[in-house]
């Protein structure tokens, strides 16, 4: 026989315990994540799990709570699967590469798990998942390494059909012989196929979706560019301003938003992992041309200054420095940065007056 169904329940452990407990289960089926039970007293979950030959069946209850794959653990080594999500009940907010994307019941997400992503459960969801090792993928000529997150519909169609599959494998897991689980798992991936070989041909044929993801990879591989600008990333996508505008904005965000976003997710990042860099070293490196302006965002996105993250993770290296961007501004008679020649001070003066996005010294960012 194949693999029995093993079932796990948080309910009527200390709140403590239960995120242990919860992150223990998720690491055992796919790797290791960070959860927040926000505002909840307590973190009620379980879930019932079997494997199918090489894929593993989930069905999963849980009360609110965030759910993250954060940038520092982004080994793709530890998380080579897709999951295929098919939400049930209640409604998840799922992000990743800067999209933010609604799951209600009836919606059928794909990811890559390797990439940075969260999900965040304002309350009680219900959902489905296949955790689908890379390498079968692979085997069927699907590439997942440059795969999207992409939501399909499982209300119609060959996303209804394979939720179907789903089910129906996961009731009778327990009694498939091996040689008859290896056949149903190859059925059921061949069918989870189908509707991202047709989101993937989507893509190849052009339109927003597939020029949306193109300014995103463009953003992300000049993020450090202190001359990333809009008119720069309509000309290497050959549109006008005016339809990238259109692209971002569809999503609920400005092109100036998503690049201020990642860019403050990799400056904490880094802020986080190299105590021998400052504030400053760090903004400068991500493309901020004035720390001044950096700090004021960090605060504005995180709700924390950026010299409060190197002390609470390396308290003894802060205690020794504060970093200049975090001094108390200094009198139009001060003598500025004695480090700098008079001129380079100008020069930083007059480069902070403009923004990095915009490069207006008007911005409206």
């Amino acid at each position: 026989m194949s693999e029995t169904v093993h079932s796990l329940s948080t309910v009527g452990l200390s709140p403590r315990k239960q995120i242990q407990c919860w992150s223990d289960a998720l690491t055992d089926l796919c790797g290791e994540f960070d959860i927040d039970p926000l505002k909840g007293l307590s973190l009620d979950a379980t879930v019932s799990f079997t494997t199918v030959s090489r894929l593993k069946l989930c069905h999963i209850e849980v009360s609110q709570h965030r759910l993250a794959h954060t940038v520092s653990r982004a080994r793709s080594t530890e998380h080579p699967y897709v999951k295929i999500h098919f939400q049930t009940e209640g409604v998840s907010y799922f992000e990743q590469d800067g999209r933010r994307i609604e799951l209600r019941p009836g919606d059928c997400l794909a990811y890559d798990v390797a990439c940075p992503h969260t999900f965040v459960n304002p309350g009680l969801t219900r959902h489905d998942v296949v955790i689908v090792p890379k390498e079968l993928l692979r085997e069927r000529g699907f590439h997942a390494e440059r795969m999207s997150a992409c939501k399909l519909s499982a209300r119609t169609g060959t996303g209804r059909i394979s939720h179907d599959f789903v089910l129906a494998a996961f009731g009778e897991a327990a009694e498939l012989s091996p040689n008859n689980a290896v056949i149903v798992a190859d059925s059921l991936i061949d069918l989870l196929l189908l509707p991202l070989r047709e989101a993937d041909a989507a893509f190849d044929r052009g339109g927003p979706e597939a020029m949306y993801i193109r300014a995103q990879a463009f953003i992300r591989e000049h993020l450090r560019d202190p001359e990333l600008c809009i008119d720069r990333i309509s000309a290497h996508l050959g549109c006008t301003k005016r339809y990238l505008h259109m692209l971002f904005s569809d999503r609920g965000m400005t092109v100036s938003d998503y690049i201020w976003h990642a860019r403050l997710q990799n400056c904490r990042h880094e802020l986080e992992t190299h105590p021998g860099k400052t504030v400053t070293d760090v903004a400068f490196s991500w493309g901020f041309s004035s720390s001044s302006h950096f700090s004021r965002v960090f605060r504005k996105y995180f709700g924390i200054v950026p010299s409060s993250i190197h002390k609470a993770h390396y308290p003894q290296d802060a205690s020794r420095r504060v970093p200049s961007d975090e001094r108390p501004p200094k009198l139009d008679g001060d003598a500025g940065d004695v480090s700098l020649s008079p001129w380079a001070q100008m020069g930083k003066r007059l480069v902070a007056a403009y923004c990095p996005v915009c490069r207006s010294a008007h911005c409206n960012c």
